[in-house]
């Protein structure tokens, strides 16, 4: 009986309500932005409000995503900062979850001259959390697409990271 109090316990002490963390990893055009653009990198830092009783969070993200353009030297980025919910599917130490939410994301070259456009985007993904001692790692992929005048860019970010 001590056994399994005493276990239950140590698991509720490793839940944190308020996370901070930081991401990085590939990040992969599609449809036609593939077209002008190669695979780039992600930066993510993030925000995360976890409700120990439920399993429906809250996370703030900040990222960019930069682009090489396939003809060379110049390349295209994407800032975003989005709002999204966290669904953690209980488990006992691989903990699966889903992601999506929507922001702000602006969009821009190295181009000289060119202007940036600040537009109105969405995404959705998933995602695996391992906890460890003192802090947590994941691994998620998240489908981005930005509405634009006309069309819209869409990209996956495949991401590593760490919440302390």
């Amino acid at each position: 009986m001590a056994l399994v109090s005493f276990e239950a316990g140590a698991q509720m002490s490793m839940v944190k309500p308020m996370q901070f963390g930081i991401a990085a990893g590939a990040a992969i055009p599609l449809s036609d932005f593939a077209d002008f653009v190669s695979t780039g990198f992600n930066g993510t830092v993030t925000a995360a409000l976890s409700p120990a009783l439920i399993p429906l969070g809250i996370r703030i993200d900040g990222a960019y995503n930069q682009f090489g353009f396939k003809g060379g030297g110049e390349h295209a980025r994407i800032i975003s900062v989005t709002g999204n919910f966290v669904y953690k599917i209980p488990a006992a130490t691989v903990s699966p979850y889903a992601i999506g939410g929507a922001g702000w994301y602006n969009e821009g070259t190295s181009v000289s001259g060119d202007q940036s456009t600040n537009n109105f985007g969405w995404n959705l993904g998933g995602g695996i959390m391992l906890p460890l001692s003192g802090f947590q790692t994941f691994i998620e992929a998240r489908y981005n697409q930005v509405q634009e005048t006309g069309g819209s860019t869409k990209f996956v970010p495949i991401t590593f990271g760490i919440m302390f």
